[in-house]
């Protein structure tokens, strides 16, 4: 139990909305009532003194409190539902929020989202104290430093949680997690709580979209620009100049877009969306292996990456013509067919060929990496031939998505607990198939048969181990594999896309 009384923490949690900037002096009253009606309470101890603690604490206390009431059960996602509802009662309003955005942005785009971002941390929509609990490293890889985290600010549902989801009376709405409707929404056991979710309107082409940040910071400033219509993904020539849209309007930020195929794609297919941020990836210091020659007059540059999946880089000064090389690349690949190699662009007339494209800005020029993808299944391989392989699923088993592809592992939160069990049983000499690191053991073994382990160095090793294994993910990602084979795969496939350049640019009478 805790010795701050409950009325203590609400006249606490007003003072650090109000010290925030969330709320105006004069809402302060109001906001209190506010959250005592979220919490089933119907009244306040107004000679209680307000608590000078972090939020976490303040609404820790308040939840406990609610828990002990039987106002909810005491799991995760409950607990989450509800503190989401009582910082949506001191979040500024979508209208204020969208305002103060747009006036910034007048002056400075960076501060815009500097501030918004800030905003964002400040209602507890992206959970700060938990993004301080994530574990991160780098590997030193034949690709440059790749990015290893595994990621706690998304915790795990607790079985209770899980079978209250299956429970649930299913709803088509909001339609998805990234639709606008999930703005102020109040969630369900199987949809998250978005009371303190703000999204700032941005027009891409002249259509309306949003900007929002994610909840769980997979890197810094990770932004959703969102489509305000709920139209599913599309990787098209329409799609690239989205992008550089975007890049034109914050420039200090990169963008890229999941595939819009099932299995090389993201986890929601149905909304169309980019992601991007403040971050410099892996595959943005990644060099260049081999220029193409393309002609002069398109003046745009092609280079193959050194990079553990198939890319290609483009640079040019003006984006419409980077956009429209990249709408020739996604073209020819669409179509490609390589049988030695295992690529086939389609079975059946079921598509197989997409890219995943990657855009920033460098000083005056714009690049774009396109990431050639392709989702065959096989029956030795059938989560996808060019996807994370099964030995390698105890690691990672889900798909290599636009994140993982520019050099960022995204591991799931109970993989800190199983390295640890892990790493303890390979000191002593235990059990390695005990259920709870039997996934592990084969690896584990193979570890071991290669690799002095001791009380100093478990954690090091188990950590370039994991880093390993994730370059192997995205190599098995990869459309053309590595080696002499690889290589030769890929000259055969730019060796096509230059026949196709040359003829665009010939047609277009001196310009792509």
């Amino acid at each position: 139990m805790s010795d701050i009384s409950v009325s203590s923490a609400v006249l606490g949690l007003v003072e650090y909305a109000a010290g925030k900037g969330l709320l105006e002096p004069a809402d302060k009253t109001w906001a209190a009532n506010g959250i005592l009606r979220v919490l089933r309470l119907d009244s306040l101890e107004t000679s209680a003194a307000a608590a000078a603690l972090p939020l976490e604490r303040l609404l820790e206390i308040l939840l406990d409190d609610a828990v002990g009431r039987g106002v909810i059960p005491n799991t995760i996602v409950n607990r989450d539902l509800l503190d989401t509802a009582v910082m949506g009662v001191v979040t500024p309003r979508p209208s204020e929020v969208s305002r103060s955005f747009a006036a910034i942005y007048k002056k400075n785009p960076k501060d815009a989202t500097d501030w918004f971002y800030r905003l964002c941390m400040d209602c507890n929509y992206i959970r700060e104290y938990r993004l301080k609990k994530d574990m991160k490293w780098t590997y030193p890889s034949r690709y440059g430093e790749i990015e290893i985290t595994i990621n706690l600010a998304k915790p795990e549902k607790d079985p209770m949680d899980i079978a209250a989801a299956l429970r649930s009376q299913k709803t088509g709405y909001p339609a998805c997690q990234l639709c606008r409707e999930n703005e102020g929404y109040a969630g369900r056991t199987d949809h998250p709580a978005r009371q303190n979710l703000r999204i700032v309107p941005v027009d891409i082409l002249g259509e309306p979209w949003g900007l929002q940040y994610s909840p769980y910071v997979y890197y810094n400033e990770h932004c959703i620009v969102l489509n305000d219509i709920h139209t599913p993904m599309a990787i098209d020539a329409a799609c690239f100049r989205k992008l550089f849209d975007f890049l034109d309007k914050f420039p200090h930020y990169f963008v890229g877009s999941n595939a819009d195929l099932p299995i090389v794609g993201g986890s929601i297919l149905s909304h169309e969306h980019f992601q991007g941020g403040r971050h410099i990836f892996p595959i943005e210091r990644a060099e260049i292996a081999e220029e193409l020659p393309l002609p002069c007059n398109a003046e745009v540059s092609c280079g193959i990456l050194t990079w553990p999946m198939a890319t290609l880089r483009l640079r040019g000064s003006d984006s419409e013509k980077v956009a429209r090389v990249a709408n020739i690349i996604l073209e020819t690949w669409r179509g490609y067919d390589d049988a030695e190699a295992g690529i086939l662009s389609n079975t059946n007339g079921t598509p197989h060929n997409t890219v995943t494209p990657i855009a920033r800005r460098r000083g005056a020029l714009y690049e774009m990496d396109i990431v050639l993808r392709n989702n065959r299944t096989t029956q030795e391989h059938p989560l996808g031939l060019f996807h994370p392989h099964q030995e390698l699923h105890h690691i990672k088993k889900e798909n290599i998505g636009l994140i993982e592809v520019m050099g960022l592992a995204i591991l799931p939160p109970h993989l800190k607990k199983e390295l640890q069990i892990l790493g303890e049983a390979m000191l002593s000499g235990g059990d390695l198939r005990t259920p709870e690191i039997s996934r592990h053991a084969d690896w584990a073994e193979d570890i071991l048969s290669r690799r002095q382990v001791t009380a100093e160095n478990v954690g090091k090793v188990l950590r370039e181990e994991v880093g390993a294994a994730f370059v192997k993910c995205l190599e098995h990602a990869g459309v053309f594999g590595q080696g002499e084979s690889g290589e030769a795969a890929f000259r055969r496939f730019t060796q096509v896309l230059l026949e196709h350049i040359s003829d665009s640019v010939q047609k277009s009478h001196g310009g792509v």
